[in-house]
């Protein structure tokens, strides 16, 4: 099928322009916070242990993320998968409104600073990346969905019949060429959309609400940490690998090679937050 028509401009007002990749950014920080807020002041989710912020608190740690996913975002980007930028156009570098993050390179980012909000305001360091953690899926849900009216970020050729042909008018006049070619490729954005962020979702949410598992120190941050590598390592096989690491060893892609330790990661978080004894509920209501 052709690729729509698409526009990543929403509205232009002047020499400013509105971009679905932006307000996709805007809706999945917006979004996490208010549904983060919702996990912190619901008791029934914390029957073991209280939780580890207050309303104000993450409140407050609303602009430590949205700096973290930008700059670690757009760093991660160009060291991982385009370091010539470095030496032959180092303003691009500043150019996040053309595309171009890195969600390994956010994931460290956001990672930083919990690391860095924790240690400052004495907070448990993995029980708030369980709240964290929980809300994610909902920005890779949206930036997913940014990626494909971009039209970047493809997958490989193939013949299933959804295929999409990367290739509209506004692409042709906007770069006199299509990068992705004229062969029907996988959608691979709109799995990553379904996969990373419905399944995950509804996976963080069940572990949440459901299995109770905030009581847990660091066990929704490690679910959340291995099905996203599992996810990502499956999608690799669809998606086009990014222009110049077509042939990196092992016939592995960087996202591969990015997400293994991610996965160990993950599983490590798991195990030891398993294993922990849990207090009880009454030590769990005591005074702090």
């Amino acid at each position: 099928m052709p690729f729509p028509e698409f526009d990543p401009v929403l509205v232009q007002l002047g020499p400013i322009a509105i971009r679905w990749y932006a307000l996709a950014y805007v809706a999945g920080i917006l979004l996490g916070w208010r549904y983060a807020v919702a996990i912190v002041k619901n008791p029934k989710l914390w029957t073991h242990r209280p939780p580890p912020v207050t309303v104000e608190q993450v409140d407050d740690f609303i602009l430590w993320v949205t700096l973290a996913i930008i700059i670690g975002g757009r760093l991660g980007h160009v060291f991982f998968y385009t370091p010539q930028l470095i030496w032959t156009d180092p303003l691009e570098i500043f150019q996040v409104w053309n595309g171009g993050m890195s969600f390994h390179g956010g994931a460290l980012g956001v990672f930083l600073a919990i690391i860095l909000f924790s240690l400052r305001n004495r907070i448990d360091l993995w029980r708030l990346g369980d709240v964290v953690a929980a809300v994610v899926p909902i920005g890779l849900f949206f930036g997913r969905v940014a990626n494909f009216i971009n039209g970047e970020l493809w997958g490989r050729t193939t013949d299933v019949p959804w295929a999409v042909v990367f290739c509209n008018q506004r692409i042709q006049e906007t770069l006199g060429w299509c990068p992705a070619g004229l062969e029907p490729r996988h959608p691979s954005q709109l799995y990553e959309a379904a996969l990373e962020g419905v399944v995950l979702f509804l996976i963080l949410r069940w572990a949440t609400h459901g299995a109770k598992l905030l009581n847990r120190r660091g066990v929704v941050m490690g679910l959340f940490v291995t099905f996203y590598a599992l996810f990502r390592i499956s999608l690799e096989n669809v998606r086009q690998p990014d222009a110049g690491l077509e042939n990196l060893p092992l016939g592995l892609t960087m996202g591969i090679y990015l997400s293994i330790p991610m996965l160990m990661f993950g599983l490590w978080l798991i195990w030891r937050g398993m294993r922990e004894a849990l207090p009880t509920a009454r030590e769990a209501n005591a005074p702090a």
